[in-house]
Order: structure tokens, then C-alpha cells, then sequence
């Protein structure tokens, strides 16, 4: 009798492909259980945690009465929302809420250009400038808040009881323990 026949079954009764097939899964299987890898993100491998806070600036953001929205929603000392890369990160406390004026640049008759207050400006448009302040993960690649790096030019969204914007990361500023 033939260790392999014709047909290509090992001692007449078991085939080859359906041998390899099931040492495929049961290798699989036991890569899986016994081997699972490491947990949790890699961002949180090796870091330390600190205090940060985030400057963020909005620009052009449609309200009828911007101080009802910083007296009720965005106040110094209150928490919003916030949503990094469409991952929601959690609350995070307001530092600091300031209105900035809007403003247009105005060529002197001399050549300069002058920066004066917008005398046509859209009285529903409002910028400002929020700073947020948390606790934020140090790696070697920057500050990350929740499983997200944050670096200046990103996009913040922000979210709470009556609004819903999005803010420009413009500084960031970590401070040691």
C-alpha cells in the first residue's frame, strides 16, 4: 500500500488539500489564543500624562447673539464636548472664552497696509478664541487626547446642549507636573 495513491489521499483515506487546509486553521487558532498581541492603542505604550491647553480659534461662525452662546454654552469654568478625527473624545474643561473682532486690511495711501475694525461687518458672524485645558498623553510623536494626536491645524469639533461648530487647533502648551 502506497503512502499517497492516485487520487492523492495519504493511506487511502484522507486527502492532502483537506489535511493542510485543517493544519491552516487549527495554526490560526492557536496564533490567536496564544499569541492575541498587545492591548490598547500604541499611542498610550510608554507615556507619561500631563496638563495641556489647546488654543483654538473659530472663524466665521453664524450666531444671532454670540453672548448668549458664551454666557449659556461656551462659559469660562464649563466643559464641552469635544470630537478629534470623528473619534469623540469626552469632555474637556474651558479655560478661557474671547470674542476677537473682526477686522479688514486697509492700503494707506503711503503703500503700507493697516489692519482696522470691518466697518461692513455681518452682524450673525462672530470669531473667537477658545482655550481648552485637559490632561493629554506625551509621546514621542506629540500630545494625544483620547487615541488622537493633536497638532496645530487640526480640526476640533465641539459640541454641547445648543451648538455644534468646528475650531482650528492653533497652539498647544504642555506644562509639567
Amino acid at each position: 500500500m502506497a503512502i499517497v495513491d492516485s487520487k492523492g489521499r495519504l493511506f487511502g483515506k484522507f486527502n492532502i488539500l483537506d489535511i493542510g487546509a485543517l493544519l491552516v486553521i487549527l495554526l490560526v487558532i492557536f496564533g490567536i489564543f496564544f499569541f492575541p498581541g498587545t492591548t490598547g492603542s500604541v499611542a498610550q505604550v510608554g507615556t507619561k500624562t500631563v496638563p495641556i491647553e489647546v488654543d483654538l480659534v473659530v472663524r466665521g461662525l453664524n450666531v444671532r447673539d454670540p453672548e448668549v452662546l458664551y454666557n449659556q454654552g461656551l462659559k469660562k469654568g464649563g466643559k464641552t464636548n469635544v470630537i478629534i478625527r470623528n473619534q469623540p473624545y469626552g469632555q474637556i474643561a474651558i479655560k478661557s472664552v474671547q470674542k476677537l473682532p473682526r477686522t479688514t486690511l486697509v492700503p494707506q495711501p503711503d503703500g503700507t497696509v493697516k489692519e482696522l475694525p470691518d466697518p461692513k461687518s455681518n452682524s450673525f458672524s462672530t470669531d473667537m478664541l477658545l482655550t481648552l485645558e485637559g490632561k493629554a498623553q506625551v509621546t514621542n510623536n506629540g500630545p494625544v487626547l483620547g487615541n488622537s494626536k493633536v497638532k496645530i491645524g487640526m480640526p476640533f469639533e465641539l459640541e454641547g446642549f445648543n451648538y455644534n461648530f468646528n475650531a482650528s487647533v492653533i497652539d498647544i502648551r504642555l506644562k509639567d507636573k
